[in-house]
């Protein structure tokens, strides 16, 4: 998450773009599976975490050895159809704890689905993780956190780490506002109207893995947090810390440059960006961001 010069680091990595992948330098995790270690082997654990009265379905991808292994916790998009496990097998195969849940109300996790219950259930999981009882079964470090979100996700991971100042760095990959931005200040008028334009945008992206919600009740809810959720305003609490921002063609990047522009305005230097040309899910650039990944985080283990 190193601070870089975005025109020179847009065309340098474009032009790596232009070489085959096997010509590129790909972080071992990648490319390599880890020496097995017979004593503290690679394992998968599944189980719950209590949040707010709910459950919240976990996957936890651990790595060989006796650890204590810095953590990723990686977070889904919304409905959040791409699970991005394959990210979560390179974070591993690069010596990381990689854990993924299902927000309350989604996926089968027990419970309601929304944003604030999202936003809560994120910070359970980090609670979850800071207990150094858990911590001793995955072999991970509770004091050394990191967010990584995609989507949805991302905008759980902006939102959260600027509240606890406790995580080392946060990475988005496509982070959307949630249309919080687009509905900042609305007048008493106006709110039916751009009630029923989030509605239909959320009814869109797809509903049936969520419990407990609607397209109209989740767009009322980010009409009344809007001012909360603002995302510019969060650039002041996370200035200090490397932020990792990547975009792509789907629409969402424009939000995120003004993010970074926000960040760099609040005095944030540890800022690196990088856009792939691909769609929403990255899919046909998942090693490009495989590599976008792991070389942030092999940057963190060596600041």
């Amino acid at each position: 998450m190193r601070p870089r010069n975005l025109a020179l680091a847009s065309a340098i990595f474009f032009g790596s773009l232009l070489l085959p992948l096997h010509a590129q330098q790909l972080p071992a995790a990648i490319t390599t599976d880890p020496v097995p270690d017979k004593t503290n082997p690679a394992a998968m654990q599944s189980f719950q975490i209590p949040s707010h009265g709910g459950m919240l379905n976990v996957l936890a991808y651990i790595p060989e050895g006796p650890g204590p292994h810095p953590v990723v916790l990686l977070l889904r998009g919304f409905p959040g159809n791409e699970k991005n496990l394959d990210l979560a097998q390179a974070i591993r195969r690069d010596g990381w704890d990689a854990v993924y849940f299902d927000y309350r109300g989604s996926w089968g996790s027990p419970g309601d689905f929304s944003f604030t219950h999202s936003i809560e259930d994120t910070q359970s999981a980090i609670a979850y993780l800071r207990d150094p009882a858990h911590a001793s079964k995955l072999r991970s470090d509770p004091a050394y956190i990191v967010l990584i979100g995609h989507s949805m996700g991302g905008f759980m991971a902006r939102y959260v780490t600027a509240q606890d100042p406790a995580i080392k760095a946060v990475g988005l990959i496509s982070a959307a506002d949630m249309g919080v931005d687009k509905v900042q200040s609305l007048k008493p008028a106006q709110e039916k109207e751009a009630t029923a334009r989030l509605a239909a945008h959320f009814a869109a992206d797809g509903m049936a893995p969520l419990a407990g919600c609607t397209p109209e009740s989740l767009a009322k809810e980010v009409i009344a947090n809007a001012a909360t959720w603002n995302v510019p305003d969060l650039a002041q609490k996370l200035a200090t810390r490397p932020v990792l921002v990547i975009t792509s063609d789907d629409g969402l990047a424009p939000s995120n440059d003004a993010f970074v522009a926000a960040l760099h305005k609040a005095g944030g230097s540890d800022i690196t960006t990088v856009h792939l040309t691909t769609d929403h899910s990255y899919s046909d650039q998942r090693i490009a961001l495989e590599k976008a990944v792991l070389e942030a985080l092999d940057y963190l283990q060596h600041k």
